[in-house]
């Protein structure tokens, strides 16, 4: 398996939090104002990128005809105001006829009643029932893309409540994965301090109180702390 298949295996089987994924990155990562139109959705895969731009959704009918099954569909968007950018109609035909996990769009979409009801994984902006029209326009700044796809394309998205995080090409590397299995076991030992030795926050997170008073921890926690001498950040 390659690296990348490494870290999409794990953070599907832990079912990583977009959270996670973002301490891991260092808190960065998030995909700005993104948010699920249905909650206690969570998916991980690779990243296809689409595009649109001036009010028109033309690029997005032409270009979603090329998901492949599994992917994450990430649309990017530029001016095109607050109309929608896609429907029920698009929706359904990326997630169960093109059969990708989840379709993320950078912008508002429409037809949110029948995206709720039919509990298809979506993430925008917001939502509107004013559309794009679906006539050709100025296509997207032809940089702008060729920069979002070199860090974009067939990268790691994680997606959840909490949004859309995604892990770009320049750091799907051994030590990201190192970072998630860090961060799970740091999470493990400090509501271990929480919840069994009633700690407070500061005594947890700021002190790191748990790496001098290790008589309070159990085995399996004193093995964690030898991945953890070094804090994952400065927070």
């Amino acid at each position: 398996m390659s690296i990348k298949s490494d870290i999409i295996s794990y953070i599907k089987k832990n079912r990583v939090s977009t959270t996670e994924v973002a301490d891991a990155l260092g808190k960065t990562g998030v995909l700005p104002r993104v948010l699920p139109v249905n909650d206690d959705m969570h998916e991980v895969g690779k990243v296809h990128c689409i595009f649109t731009a001036n009010e028109s959704n033309y690029q997005v009918h032409q270009e979603i005809r090329e998901v492949q099954e599994n992917d994450i569909v990430i649309v990017f968007v530029h001016n095109c105001g607050e109309r929608a950018i896609l429907g029920d109609l698009v929706t359904k035909y990326t997630l169960l006829y093109r059969g990708a996990k989840a379709l993320v769009v950078d912008g508002y979409v429409r037809d949110i009643a029948a995206i709720k009801r039919a509990k298809f994984k979506v993430w925008c902006q917001g939502t509107t029932p004013i559309g794009c029209f679906n006539v050709k326009e100025k296509l997207f700044p032809q940089q702008i893309r060729q920069e979002i796809e070199r860090k974009y394309k067939g990268a790691v998205a994680v997606c959840d409540d909490g949004g859309v995080v995604i892990i770009d090409n320049d750091r799907i590397t051994s030590d990201i994965l190192n970072n998630l299995h860090k961060i799970e076991m740091q999470e493990d030992i400090w509501f271990f301090c929480l919840d069994t030795l009633k700690w407070d926050t500061k005594k947890i997170v700021c002190d790191k109180a748990y790496l001098s008073q290790t008589d309070l921890l159990s085995s399996v926690h004193l093995e964690q702390l030898k991945e953890l001498n070094i804090p994952l950040d400065k927070n």
